[in-house]
């Protein structure tokens, strides 16, 4: 088992330290568990408010506008199951010291890019290139 390591709570990434060390890559294990574990609080809560709107509303208006929240809130907990999906691979690369560096050009992705998005998997040009692509094809 790894020792614990301390971060500073003002810690930040820095380009002046070697790229990803232990501590960038406890400060993003740390930021995606954080993330990850928030998700899935507000994944319970939005169960737990569905099961309490599942109830019968006479008003027709009243019944339409639930059922529009209700689907909204159901979107909304698939987009947040699928990027639960995302944080735990991003976590399994931290594991696997593939953490922090592009899947298509093996380049550092920039510390900025990933403390904003820590489950990007590219450099923002090649996903910048991956996206001009798809449109490209999307449009055939």
């Amino acid at each position: 088992m790894k020792p614990e390591i301390f971060l500073p709570d003002d810690y930040r990434p820095a380009e002046d330290e070697p790229f990803m060390n232990d501590r960038q890559l406890e400060y993003f294990r740390r930021k995606l568990n954080d993330w990850k574990h928030e998700l899935l609080a507000q994944s319970a809560e939005t169960l737990e408010g569905l099961s309490e709107s599942a109830r019968s509303v006479p008003d027709v208006a009243d019944r339409a506008s639930e059922e529009t929240d209700r689907a909204l809130e159901l979107r909304t907990r698939d987009r947040q199951r699928k990027l639960v999906v995302k944080i735990d691979a991003a976590l399994r690369r931290i594991d696997e010291g593939e953490f922090g560096y592009c899947e298509k050009t093996g380049e550092p992705i920039s510390l900025r890019r990933l403390d904003a998005r820590p489950i990007a998997t590219m450099t923002l040009e090649a996903q910048e290139r991956h996206e001009r692509r798809e449109r490209v094809h999307r449009d055939d």
